[in-house]
């Protein structure tokens, strides 16, 4: 199984619609038994809280449920566990970078790394606007999670056959 964490400050804006979003996909694929996602925060500031209202309700919108996250801070283990872990903006990934043992640095990249057509490298934070914030992070990651199935995809056989 291919396992992906999506990371940002809190946890409860730009990585848990990223996790819904690229859930959604992964299930219309019907991959959910090869591909699991989840998310995290680099703070612990809203631990076990659900996403922000703003982030739900623009998700809703577009038919995306945020309603099974719950925030968490990236833990030591999750170098290990996860194959892939996307940062929403370079402050996460100078983070994530400092934080990850050296053996698992090459897990951790830029979410939009997986949109190259995108003229953005990063997800900006929704928290303090409007709105049309919400709607660009779901813009975004909706182009960004197309990129990193794509991705995943060319990768599942060397996995599965490893794992």
């Amino acid at each position: 199984m291919i396992k992906v964490l999506f990371i940002c400050s809190g946890n409860i804006c730009r990585s848990p619609t990223a996790e819904a979003v690229f859930r959604r996909h992964v299930e219309e694929s019907r991959l959910q038994e090869l591909i699991l996602a989840d998310s995290a925060g680099t703070l612990d500031y809203h631990a076990g809280s659900p996403p922000d209202p703003r982030a739900v309700d623009a998700g809703r919108r577009r038919n995306y449920d945020l309603s099974r996250v719950r925030a968490r801070q990236i833990r030591p283990l999750d170098f290990l566990e996860f194959h892939h872990l996307l940062a929403m903006d370079r402050g996460h990934l100078t983070a994530l970078r400092r934080a990850s043992p050296p053996e698992h640095r090459d897990k951790v990249r830029l979410f939009l790394d997986y949109a190259p057509q995108l003229p953005q490298r990063e997800v900006p934070d929704p928290y303090y606007g409007t709105t049309a914030g919400f709607e660009l992070v779901l813009d975004l990651v909706e182009e960004a999670s197309r990129g990193l199935l794509a991705s995943l995809l060319a990768e599942l056989p060397r996995v599965t056959a490893r794992d």
